[in-house]
C-alpha cells in the first residue's frame, strides 16, 4: 500500500482529503503544519506528499524547498494543494520544487489523477 503524507492545517480539509485518499487505497498520515511534516517524512518516508501552502510554523513553500534539497527526501514527489490559486502562486510553488500544483477547490479526480501519475514515474 502506498503511503501519502497529507500536510494540511484545516481539520475539515484534513478529514475530507484523508477520506478521499483512503477510499482510493492509500495509507494516509496527517501533519498539521510544516514542522510536523518534516518530522513525519524523516520517520516514515512517504511515497508522496500533498502539501498545503498557508500553514502555521512553516509555510508549504519552505517545506517543499527543504524536502527537495534534503539528500534523503529529494526524490519524494510533492503535490502543492492550496487555496492560493493565482498564476504567480503556481509558478512560485513549482519554483520551490513542487512536482504538481492543484488549486482548491479541486475535483476529486484531479487530486487522485495527479497522485497516480506522479507515483507511476
Amino acid at each position: 500500500m502506498r503511503a501519502v503524507l497529507l500536510v494540511e492545517d484545516s481539520p475539515v480539509q484534513q478529514q475530507m482529503m484523508s477520506s478521499l485518499l483512503k477510499e482510493n487505497g492509500w495509507q494516509v498520515t496527517v501533519a498539521g503544519n510544516g514542522i510536523e511534516a518534516l518530522e513525519s517524512i524523516e520517520k516514515s518516508s512517504p511515497d508522496i506528499v500533498v502539501l498545503d501552502i498557508v500553514m502555521p510554523k512553516m509555510n508549504g513553500y519552505e517545506v517543499c524547498r527543504r524536502i527537495k534539497t534534503h539528500p534523503n527526501m529529494h526524490n519524494v514527489p510533492v503535490v502543492m494543494c492550496s487555496s492560493k490559486g493565482e498564476e504567480f502562486d503556481r509558478y512560485w510553488g513549482m519554483k520551490q520544487g513542487a512536482d504538481a500544483y492543484i488549486a482548491k477547490p479541486f475535483e476529486d479526480i484531479e487530486l487522485i489523477g495527479t497522485i497516480q501519475q506522479l507515483l507511476r514515474k
